[in-house]
């Protein structure tokens, strides 16, 4: 289905592009803040691909190998989240 391809897409490259909004920043909160919105976005292609499983669009092969990578970016997300969090930095911008 199209509609779900582009839809996945476009959660896929959110992920990367929050990622890379929020370093930029230079602000510790605020990076946090953009690492959230990507693993939503992570989670999003998640539930994509339960749907595209559901629709017999991909294998149960497939569904699995990509679900993992999905939830293997969401854990390491998370981690540099909880890292940020505890680490005291600020960012460049608060030295």
């Amino acid at each position: 289905n199209i509609e779900l391809r582009s839809q996945n897409r476009a959660s896929a490259i959110s992920v990367i592009s929050n990622i890379a909004e929020g370093f930029d920043r230079n602000g510790t909160a605020e990076f946090v803040q953009f690492l959230a919105i990507a693993k939503g976005s992570v989670a999003e292609v998640g539930s994509q691909l339960y749907v595209a499983k559901d629709q017999s669009y991909i294998t149960a092969d497939e569904f699995d190998r990509l679900i993992e990578l999905a939830t293997e970016t969401g854990r390491r997300i998370g981690a540099l989240m909880n890292y940020l969090r505890r680490s005291g930095i600020k960012g460049v911008k608060f030295r």
